[in-house]
């Protein structure tokens, strides 16, 4: 058994610096060393290679590629100081993220904050380095900034008067080529990943995502080269602020040369948690063909598959090889029900706020009553946390709309429950009778009286379909947050509601093999 100093201490502050809690995501030397792993390592051996650190926090990747350069320059350059001076002033560059990151990592590239003094390890002619910080400025448009989405009311000079404004200097500029003016082999980084955007629904905060942005303005240097770490959540298509069009241009490209994928973030990030799990990727711009796809499982086992990322035309990444194999089992019975939505369960699933708007109805709303009268009639499901009971009455008249689903028979269904890796994923689904409408807390499944209209004994059959595996699983392949939109139901196949499922009937249907059927029941629980 290892001892306490061999499992506990880490000789690497950079290390350290990683294991700490912060807004900001540290990136540990160890998955910095992995990422540069992918790249051709002959890279490593030519004085002419150029690299870029957009998002300097810690400065380990810097850090990190001189160590490699140092050594693999060592016949070319035999003088240390000489091959020193050469790597740091014509081979690193860095744009940090803060004046504070900028001083960090100057420390830990130059083992100075100051690279113009005495105790750097290569003298340069200003305090910046090769690693610069602007202090730049959001530009407001009607309140939101027009290069990152930012809010006024959030990040305005009212609000974060002497703080960190969040305004990074190599997205907030159309042309981020003038930034350094020259040619990058190779542009490696960990982004930030997002930006709160306030209060926007009434009660909750939300967050815009950003790191698609720093992707973007790193291809527009056209690079050879281009890996970064990020949230995998883009994958499915279920991050709020980026647009569903990029991830398809991601996924349709086929210059993505290697891509590690984790579900579980803290096997990149110790102590961290991102929904959804974290990824890495190498981007080659002269490469055209098949991706070499690595799945790092909960359990530390790796799957590997070698495809092109959009082979289904799913739209999204289908991360599992085993959910991979399970939607072609699928798709011989349906065709290519995932790729619209009228031929999939998520046609069934209201939008969203869908008997809301911001003042009425949210789920902090209290304008209901307990008691049911002549005025206040209306069953009005609520949030559990408002008040014990789970629901209450309400008029007719104050529902601000989609007042005709009102009377109909529906499901109703928790718009976010679990996260996604869970082994339950959804929230307990259940029938909603005539006269009955429920606050943005749900869904409404069987939402259109036109479309659907569906009788209470369908809706109950709907109810026993939803609490199979077989359902949830499907779900899960693109839930990756507690938000469980109605995009997320695009590959749960539609079924005939005349009469209730079980999961030995949809295996049978869908001929699953006896491992395919082991490992949905592995991964998902009954729901009571």
């Amino acid at each position: 058994m290892p001892d306490v100093f061999t499992t506990l201490y880490k000789p690497d502050v950079l290390s350290c610096l990683a294991d700490l809690s912060n807004d900001e995501v540290f990136t540990p030397p160890s998955v910095v060393n992995d990422m540069l792993d992918m790249l051709p390592q002959e890279l490593f051996e030519s004085p002419d290679t150029t690299f870029l650190d957009p998002v300097c926090k810690s400065g380990v990747f810097l850090r990190e590629i001189a160590k490699r350069l140092i050594k693999g320059l060592e016949d070319k350059i035999p003088d240390l100081q000489e091959r020193i001076d050469h790597i740091f002033q014509k081979q690193l560059y860095g744009i940090a993220i803060t004046e504070l990151t900028s001083l960090l990592s100057r420390r830990s590239v130059y083992c100075s904050k100051y690279p113009n003094s005495k105790y750097s390890v290569s003298q340069f002619d200003d305090v910046q380095g090769n690693i610069r910080y602007k202090n730049v400025a959001h530009e407001w448009v009607k309140g939101k900034c027009c290069f990152c989405g930012a809010t006024e009311s959030e990040y305005g000079t009212q609000k974060r008067d002497g703080m960190e404004s969040h305004a990074y200097e190599f997205i907030h500029t159309t042309k981020p080529q003038e930034i350094y003016n020259m040619k990058f082999d190779v542009i490696i980084g960990n982004p930030p990943y997002q930006l709160s955007v306030g209060n926007t629904a009434g009660n909750s905060s939300k967050a815009k995502s950003i790191y698609h942005l720093f992707i973007d303005q790193a291809l527009k240097l056209n690079p050879h080269y281009l890996c970064m770490i990020t949230p995998s959540r883009w994958m499915t298509k279920t991050t709020e602020g980026i647009p569903d069009e990029w991830v398809e241009q991601m996924l349709d490209c086929n210059r993505i040369r290697v891509l590690h994928d984790f579900e579980e973030a803290g096997e990149c990030f110790p102590g961290v948690e991102i929904k959804g799990g974290v990824n890495y990727f190498l981007f080659d711009s002269e490469y055209n063909g098949k991706c070499c796809y690595y799945y790092h499982v909960k359990n530390g086992e790796t799957q590997k598959r070698v495809a092109f990322l959009n082979a289904l035309k799913t739209g999204i990444l289908i991360r599992s090889p085993q959910a991979y194999t399970i939607l072609e089992r699928i798709a011989k019975i349906e065709g290519e029900y995932y790729s619209d939505e009228k031929y999939n369960f998520s046609s069934m699933v209201s939008p969203k706020d869908f008997f809301t708007n911001k003042q009425v109805l949210t789920s902090s709303w209290t304008g209901f009553s307990m008691v049911k009268s002549k005025e206040q009639c209306v069953k009005y499901y609520i949030n559990k946390n408002i008040h014990k009971s789970p629901y209450g009455y309400i008029s007719l008249h104050v529902i601000p709309k989609n007042v005709e689903s009102v009377n109909i028979w529906k499901v109703f269904i928790p718009a976010a429950g679990g996260s996604g890796n869970d082994d339950i994923v959804l929230g307990m689904p259940f029938v909603g009778e005539p006269n009955s409408a429920c606050s943005q807390t749900y869904l409404v499944i069987g939402y259109d009286p036109i479309k659907h209209n569906f009788s209470k004994e369908e809706c109950e059959n709907i109810v026993s379909y939803i609490k199979t595996r077989f359902f949830r699983y499907l779900v899960s392949i693109k839930k990756k947050t507690q938000n469980g939109p109605r995009q997320v139901y695009q590959f749960v196949p539609m079924q005939d509601f005349s009469k209730p499922w079980t999961d030995a009937e949809l295996y049978d249907k869908y001929k699953l093999s006896q491992d395919e059927i082991d490992f949905i029941e592995s991964m998902i629980r009954p729901m009571e």
